[in-house]
């Protein structure tokens, strides 16, 4: 198991969801075809998952998802970037290089029209469902590693200051002015 061979499995599992943007349906397809895979594919999964969570431990994709959420706990920025997991690898490369390019997905467009918070909870956990599925025990807890960077210190402000938001980020901003 490598980067490209886990975008492979959450891109089919997107292929096969009655809606790609829906984490929860990505999710379920994503741990099922993982299951597929050897116990050892699975641990690496898990280990790449908590890679890409690092990537995107990002302040700036945090102010991003504090708007489009009305508000984004410590928790609810993970269940986040798992929504943005789910998303497949384009759009989180994308959105991880410049979260303002979030204004752009069809996605985000609709959670603003309907009012409706974006996480991906479930996206979490695929590795560790997959694991269970195909082996009947727990995922061992010392199978990952998570190193999460400092965040930038030049966003820490009150993401309540819609101002300095759309300051830096203008057109995720625009979505909600």
């Amino acid at each position: 198991m490598d980067r490209d061979r886990f975008w492979e499995i959450v891109d089919q599992a997107r292929g096969q969801a009655t809606d790609p943007a829906d984490a929860a349906d990505v999710a379920e397809r994503s741990a099922a075809l993982l299951a597929g895979c050897g116990p050892e594919e699975i641990v690496r999964a898990q280990q790449i998952l908590w890679e890409l969570m690092a990537a995107s431990y990002r302040a700036p994709l945090w102010a991003a998802a504090y708007l489009i959420n009305d508000g984004c706990s410590d928790d609810l920025f993970d269940y986040f970037r798992g929504w943005l997991i789910a998303q497949g690898r384009s759009d989180f490369e994308r959105v991880v290089e410049d979260p303002d390019a979030l204004a752009a997905l069809p996605a985000i467009r609709e959670a603003v029209d309907e009012g409706m918070d974006l996480g991906g909870e479930d996206m979490l956990n695929i590795a560790l469902e997959a694991y269970e599925t195909a082996t009947g025990a727990e995922l061992p807890g010392d199978s990952f590693t998570i190193d999460y960077p400092e965040l930038d210190p030049a966003w820490d402000f009150d993401f309540d200051d819609f101002e300095r938001i759309a300051e830096r980020l203008p057109r995720v901003a625009e979505l909600y002015a």
